[in-house]
């Protein structure tokens, strides 16, 4: 299961911890439930996804406002993909809580369950994050407390969240590349006779704020604007397919400014393009007051289908778009689909669905890199590890789960956690206390904090092959006090780096270090490793108990870092030239986008 799996089944464990005979119940928990009425529903008893995501919003705030001791206001809406839709008569169960508090920023985590009383029936709906911003009416900025996670379920909601962190305040940027260089090869559009004018689904609304629409701080609710958006995407979408379409997903959105009672919102939407059986439709919400100009709050792109009789998808009529404009929203609706189905395809699906290396590019690079770092830190929060075998200060613990063994080495170093880290970060100088790392080769910067590399390992028996590896390397800084350094490898591929007779491909699902500083002198380290096939045969023997060999290769490792406590840190790859002859010119492109 990848991360997105793991940690969307975490969400799902029961919320009430039994601890030291006592109900543990998390302080920023708020929990909703809503029967659905008739009044919340479309003309086909469904639940509008507008007013579920009022429910949303408001139940995410008041677990914002529990944390922070003021008033909140959206900031951004990860990615929100609807399994199910929910009918007139079901009740609507939802819990939100803080995992991670920032400066003055804090994620919220969602989970959306629906029930049916009268079968006894529950499943999820959608699981979401969102993050608001503490403001104080006169206070200056806000400085708001940690978190600070008691459980393990909140221990991994927490370090996880300042991935997500990351990735949000990339992801406008990195989109932004990826759209032009994959426009850029789209070339024109393609003509149908049956298509239909993109002009014939443009909606365009207006609504007043009024002082329901906004809290007692009289900024409108996002929630609000959010139902706005999607009552006008709805009309777009239903214009295209003369049909009731069903919202699927809304793509990762933040909110530029905000609106006040007394505004008007102009809302705006129109279908990007149509792929078989989904529509892509873009909206924009604007705000004036008087003779003032408009002012941009909010742009969204929502995935829309059209479902028989059988709940299966219909394929939708083909768009015919406008000159110019349209033409640019129609292309990069393709790339932004593509990026969607990367998104998909690396953070939902199972292990067991598919390959271990994902084809390495630069549009899924990014969901490539938080894949990456949070299944490491999921296996750093771990808690039930077992002591195998300790020698010279080294220890190996091992763990077995979900038909999958783990392991991990542990020992403490006197050198800088710091300098640790940047002297384990380049896998080129693994070679110099690691014996299986008998090539290490550098192939290309993916971005400051990605580096590919292919390793070379020596052949178990005398009459085999080696093994070599491709190698995606995600560094990170500590986020606060609270965070390690990590170091997390996985397997990629790559078509400029394929299989060759003198080395069998081997994968690496999971590996790399969390560094931890224990005081300005000592650090800890923690190597992990979840094994495959391939990097099973290296370990067996440690595990069985009938080798130390893990004890000296990381002896070798800490004389290695402790000779080098006190060398210049090591420049960062970034830095380093991005010129390959054996990378293709394209990948160059990509790459120089999002470096």
């Amino acid at each position: 299961m990848t991360s997105e799996g793991k940690y969307a089944d975490i969400m799902q464990d029961p919320l009430f911890i039994q601890e030291s005979d006592e109900v543990y119940r998390n302080p920023t928990e708020v929990k909703m439930s809503q029967i659905v009425l008739p009044c919340h529903a479309n003309h086909c008893g469904e639940l509008s996804v507008g007013q579920l995501l009022k429910w949303m919003d408001s139940t995410a705030c008041l677990s914002a406002e529990r944390h922070a001791g003021c008033s909140c206001v959206t900031a951004s809406v990860d990615d929100i993909l609807f399994e199910h839709t929910i009918g007139v008569g079901n009740v609507v169960n939802i819990i939100a809580k803080v995992n991670r508090a920032f400066t003055s920023s804090m994620e919220v985590g969602i989970l959306l369950n629906c029930e049916d009383l009268y079968a006894d029936r529950q499943w999820k709906v959608c699981h979401a994050f969102a993050t608001f911003v503490a403001r104080r009416t006169g206070a200056g900025k806000v400085q708001l407390k940690q978190v600070l996670p008691r459980t393990q379920m909140e221990q991994m909601e927490y370090s996880l969240a300042a991935e997500r962190r990351r990735m949000r305040l990339i992801h406008a940027e990195t989109i932004t590349d990826l759209l032009n260089s994959s426009t850029a090869q789209l070339g024109e559009c393609q003509e149908y006779q049956d298509a239909v004018p993109a002009e014939r689904t443009r909606v365009e609304s207006v609504e007043l704020v009024l002082p329901p629409h906004a809290n007692h701080q009289v900024s409108t609710f996002g929630g609000q604007i959010m139902a706005w958006m999607e009552n006008v995407a709805t009309i777009a979408a239903s214009r295209l397919c003369n049909a009731h379409p069903t919202l699927r997903s809304i793509d990762m959105f933040h909110f530029r400014g905000p609106s006040h009672i007394g505004d008007r919102l102009v809302l705006k939407a129109i279908v990007n393009n149509t792929f078989k059986q989904s529509m892509e439709v873009g909206v924009c919400a604007e705000a004036y007051k008087g003779g003032e100009p408009l002012r941009h709050i909010n742009s969204a792109f929502m995935t829309f289908e059209v479902l028989d009789s059988y709940r299966k998808p219909c394929t939708v009529p083909r768009i015919r778009p406008e000159p110019v404009d349209g033409k640019r929203r129609y292309q990069e609706a393709v790339a932004r689909r593509k990026i969607r189905l990367d998104r998909k395809y690396i953070l939902s699906c199972k292990q067991a669905e598919v390959p271990v290396s994902v084809p390495w590019e630069p549009s899924n690079q990014m969901y490539l890199s938080f894949n990456n770092v949070t299944a490491l830190k999921l296996m750093d929060t771990r808690n039930n590890w077992v002591l195998t075998s300790e020698k010279n200060k080294v220890r190996l613990y091992t763990l077995e789960e979900n038909h999958m063994l783990c392991f991990k080495v542990e020992m403490n170093v006197s050198v800088a956690a710091e300098q640790t880290f940047h002297l384990l970060s380049d896998l080129r100088r693994r070679k110099e206390w690691d014996p299986l790392y008998e090539e290490c080769e550098y192939i290309n910067q993916a971005d400051e904090e990605d580096t590919l590399y292919r390793v070379a390992t020596p052949s178990i028996s005398k009459r085999g092959k080696g093994q070599d590896f491709i190698l995606l390397a995600s560094r990170r800084m500590p986020c606060d006090a609270r965070d390690p350094y990590l170091i997390a490898l996985r397997s990629v591929t790559l078509p400029t780096h394929p299989p060759t007779e003198d080395y069998t491909r081997g994968e690496v699902l999971c590996a790399g270090f969390t560094i931890w500083e224990e005081s300005s002198t000592v650090t800890k380290i923690t190597y992990y490793n979840q094994a495959t096939p391939g990097v099973l045969p290296y370990i067996s023997t440690d595990i069985a108990g009938l080798s130390s060999s893990f004890s000296s290769t990381f002896s070798a490792c800490s004389r290695f870092l402790e000779a080098n406590k006190d060398s210049p840190a090591a420049l960062p790859l970034s830095a380093m030239t991005h010129s390959m002859a054996s990378l293709q010119v394209d990948q160059k492109h990509h790459q120089e986008g999002l470096a």
